[in-house]
């Protein structure tokens, strides 16, 4: 295991990978970001919790819809692939929940 620090809307979390998994996680975590962000700014009144589910629900119907082969460019069949990014996305949202337990 390597232990890796991803920022997320301006906080550091600190995560435990698999060797050879940093560049994915990171450009996970990236991704996250800019989509927590882009709900901020859509929904400026909401406390943050409320941005990071949205945000967090809005990226697993992406996620749903492409496993289905509902998303643009048809079916796919990089089941594992999806998994690889379901269990990085849970350890970014367990990570996210350590350090704020009121989510």
């Amino acid at each position: 295991m390597k232990s890796i620090k991803v920022t997320i809307l301006g906080k550091q979390y600190p995560l435990k990978i698999n060797e050879g998994d940093e560049e994915l996680m990171h450009k996970i975590a990236a991704f996250v970001d800019r989509r927590f962000h882009d709900f901020r700014k859509a929904l400026i009144n909401q406390p943050e919790s409320t941005i990071m589910v949205l945000a967090c629900l809005s990226i697993t119907e992406e996620l749903f819809l492409a496993s289905d082969g509902e998303q643009p460019g048809g079916p796919t069949d990089d089941t594992a692939v999806f998994q690889d990014i379901n269990g990085s996305l849970r350890k970014i949202l367990d990570e996210i929940k350590k350090e704020n337990p009121d989510i």
